[in-house]
């Protein structure tokens, strides 16, 4: 009986018996080596690196790639212009009015779809009319002069003089109230100051118009001017000295005064 504090000495094991394996298998296990070591760089995706990665010239100097001429993307936009019930009327006849220079295009649609390449309609039961850009449409203006030019034909302007807003960017529309001018005019007196604005036959509201080149529309007593920025300061001047009680006949010479300066700047 060994002692307990004796080492105790591990039993013997068998020596391993040595296991012949065929020719076949050993290469069939080199060959499954091989299919798993496969370059990790075939597999794996490319980094974000490589696909930043920019051409260079020899001085340095990136180089790109030749751009792409892409249609831009245009999102369809619409207006709708309220017209006056007094201003129907004149829209329709002018909407089924034929050109002098072709025989089956009405005239009011040149300027807005030939022009500015809108769609348009008119909305009889809600008395107005709606434009809408579309993929024809090659300005971004297109939309905003379609609606001033409806927009001047419902105050009252004449078609010709309308279209003058699509050719010419230096062209507004200004409005005032005559009551504005003077608020304790009653509705005779309201009455007077626009007939002395109009004068006899329209005498009056003409020689304002040619004097500072624009053209005065009376819608009660509200009073459009369209023309260029200074122009419609000086014929507002005009009627407003009109509408304050000054004398026609002054108001006639300071018109061709401002006649006389113009013919000379210009």
């Amino acid at each position: 009986m060994p002692a307990p504090t004796a080492l105790v000495q591990p039993a013997p094991t068998p020596e391993a018996a040595l296991v012949h394996v065929p020719e076949q298998e050993d290469e069939l296990l080199v060959d499954m080596q091989d299919a798993n070591t496969v370059e990790p760089s075939a597999v794996a995706p490319p980094t974000a690196a490589e696909d930043t990665d920019m051409a260079i010239d020899e001085e340095g100097r990136p180089r790109f790639a030749p751009g792409k001429d892409v249609d831009p993307v245009r999102r369809a936009e619409t207006r709708k212009i309220p017209i006056p019930p007094n201003r129907m009327s004149a829209l329709k006849s002018n909407w089924s009015k034929v050109s002098l220079t072709s025989h089956t295009t009405p005239r009011s649609y040149p300027p807005l779809v030939d022009h500015c390449k809108l769609q348009v309609r008119m909305n009889i039961k809600e008395k107005r009319i709606e434009l809408r850009s579309s993929k024809f449409t090659t300005s971004n203006d297109s939309l905003q002069m379609g609606s001033d030019f409806v927009s001047a034909f419902a105050m009252g302007f004449d078609i010709d003089d309308a279209i003058a807003l699509l050719r010419l960017d230096s062209l507004y529309i200004q409005s005032f109230d005559i009551k504005d001018v003077r608020q304790t005019l009653g509705q005779d007196a309201l009455g007077r100051a626009i007939g002395r604005i109009a004068g006899k036959d329209g005498k009056t509201k003409f020689a304002i118009e040619n004097a500072t080149k624009t053209r005065i529309v009376l819608a009660g007593s509200r009073v459009h001017i369209l023309g260029a920025f200074e122009n419609i300061g000086m014929a507002r001047e005009s009627i407003v000295s009109l509408v304050l009680g000054a004398q026609p006949g002054k108001v006639y010479n300071s018109l061709r005064i401002i006649a006389s300066r113009m013919k000379e700047r210009f």
